[in-house]
């Protein structure tokens, strides 16, 4: 006999799942979002987020699933992510452990489920909406610790690109080996390192062309490029003309 996960009605608005087991259809609000928390005691633990649930099925493998009508999400939120997985950030595991193992006195117990039932659905869309959770992939191929790494590299390309920054030494850095950074920073940004910083250093550089009146020989040095010819075609595929091209025409334009 299949094993029916514990819920607790919070509103007729939204119910709250927990434990092993298939999630219950029963009493779901009319079209419903599904918010899934998996994984929370491991170190890959995930959220799922499903904007159109074909059934309840995609929330069984969970350990806590939050069912919410649309509608409220609407109200209270403002709007409705797009569906997808991400790394879940320890505040967002501390309340589903917390829904998951309440360890309250029994007459308190749903309560207290209630509670942090609707301060995680609060919490999830506030961390969704900043947009800065870090997407995973399949089952999640990254720790919650090594995804804070590829987070940590990024933030170091985008702060420390006028240095001579190299693959070793950001793995370094951020305190990952050379190659679980390149996979991973693929994984989560869809673009490799080396991409990353060039279009950072490529951007930077058009922003000093734009606003300075440093020659363009200059800027490309500045820029992590030790000569102007591979300044100018990287440049050139990037914004569609040469440097030189665009320092006139910002002339042009002043005049």
């Amino acid at each position: 006999m299949n094993r029916i996960k514990d819920s607790i009605v919070v509103s007729h608005e939204m119910i709250s799942h927990w434990g092993p087991g298939k999630v219950a259809t029963a009493g779901w609000p009319t079209d419903s979002v599904l918010l899934s928390f998996a994984a929370i005691d491991g170190d890959t633990a995930l959220l799922r987020f499903d904007a159109a649930p074909v059934d309840a099925g995609e929330g069984d493998g969970a350990d806590v699933v939050l069912v919410v009508q649309r509608a409220a999400c609407l109200r209270l939120f403002g709007g409705v992510p797009a569906s997808g997985h991400w790394h879940l950030p320890s505040c967002l595991r501390a309340l589903a452990l917390g829904i998951s193992r309440c360890d309250a006195p029994d007459q308190a117990r749903d309560t207290l489920r209630l509670a942090r039932s609707i301060e995680l659905l609060c919490q999830a869309f506030a961390e969704l909406t900043k947009g800065e959770l870090l997407a995973a992939e399949g089952d999640g191929v990254l720790s919650e610790l090594d995804a804070a790494r590829i987070a940590a590299a990024r933030r170091l390309i985008d702060e420390r690109w006028r240095e001579k920054l190299t693959l070793d030494a950001i793995a370094r850095a951020c305190g990952l080996n050379r190659d679980k950074l390149s996979r991973g920073f693929r994984t989560v940004f869809r673009t490799t390192v080396a991409d990353a910083l060039a279009e950072r250093r490529l951007e930077g550089a058009r922003t000093m062309i734009l606003t300075t009146g440093l020659p363009v020989s200059t800027i490309g040095y500045r820029c992590g490029y030790l000569n102007n010819a591979s300044f100018a075609r990287a440049f050139t595929r990037r914004f569609g003309m040469p440097p030189t091209r665009l320092r006139q025409m910002r002339g042009s334009a002043a005049a």
